[in-house]
């Protein structure tokens, strides 16, 4: 269990941390604003890079990949489903439904995965998959629904993702890794540094982002929030534990492996694309608060029940 608290301990100091500054005022009334930017237009792409260029690609291919990537299309399914029938919206629709599924496998899954599961890497094939395949694809949907890629030709909305900056670097790390490069030490070394900011930055600007907020679950967006947060919390594990076991029969270390990645709570990259595309922002905050509140007596119970 100290893994679990650890890794949850971190996460809130950091946000604690913003949230002081927000109430303060230090960084002026644009401070959570420029973090996002920074975030998402230097930061996150340099970071990307970093990771996949000197990952190996080939853990992407395994059983368990395939388990994480089918109960991700479940949850993220069921919340477009009913955002359908409901009329929420694309932009919006795309928020709750990365909300519903994109685990926190980075910044909370790393450390979750030492104490917890025993090994780091572990979490590398899930961050693979969310980085290449649904980064980019969630990232054009909201391009498009912004209407960024409604304007030119067929060409230019063909090109969506290449005009950002997340998938151009999680693209092009992939592309370092394919092809065996070695990127010089005087490039990888700024960019490495420059990466190191992402996740500060990420968690100091959702902190600011809950000076003056009301308590999470209520507003407009209450019935979307209560639905992400069911689909993350449950409904995202236990549609993994039902695939590893009874389809892929899978047992032991690697159930647990399986079962624990999908019980991480929404990561908090995603409050940085709603806030960058000016959509479900009060859905995205929502939605990580308390999808990380309750992953904590979830992957207590995961653990004790599996481990």
């Amino acid at each position: 269990m100290q893994g679990v608290l650890t890794g949850f301990a971190v996460i809130a100091v950091v946000i604690g941390v913003g949230y002081l500054i927000g109430l303060r005022g230090y960084l002026g009334d644009q401070g959570r604003e420029v973090l996002t930017k920074l975030a998402f237009h230097v930061a996150s792409p340099a970071l990307l890079f970093t990771t996949l260029a000197r990952a190996d690609l080939s853990v992407i291919f395994s059983s368990r990949l395939l388990v994480t990537a089918l109960s991700t299309a479940a949850a993220a399914g069921v919340f477009v489903a009913v955002g359908v029938v409901r009329g929420w919206g694309l932009g919006r629709t795309t928020i709750g439904a990365l909300c519903s599924s994109y685990v926190n496998s980075g910044n909370l899954g790393i450390p979750i995965a030492v104490y917890v599961l025993g090994d780091a890497s572990l979490v590398a094939p899930v961050l693979l998959f969310q980085l290449v395949g649904v980064t980019p694809v969630a990232l054009t949907v909201l391009d498009l629904a912004s209407g960024e890629g409604e304007k030119g030709p067929l060409w230019r909305r063909l090109l969506t993702p290449l005009r950002n900056p997340i998938a151009v670097g999680s693209l092009a790390g992939v592309m370092v890794s394919a092809a065996g490069l070695k990127v010089p030490a005087p490039v990888m070394d700024p960019l490495t540094l420059i990466g190191g900011m992402s996740v500060p930055a990420v968690l100091l600007a959702f902190g600011i982002s809950l000076c003056g907020s009301t308590m999470p679950g209520r507003g407009p967006d209450r019935g979307l929030v209560l639905l992400s947060v069911a689909l993350k919390s449950v409904g995202q594990p236990a549609a993994a534990w039902a695939l590893a076991a009874g389809v892929f029969g899978l047992h032991g270390a690697q159930l647990l492996d399986v079962v624990v990645t999908s019980a991480l709570p929404a990561a908090q990259n995603l409050y940085t694309y709603a806030s960058t595309y000016g959509v479900g922002e009060r859905l995205a905050r929502d939605s990580i608060l308390m999808s990380t509140a309750l992953s904590v007596p979830v992957l207590v119970v995961v653990a004790t029940l599996l481990g």
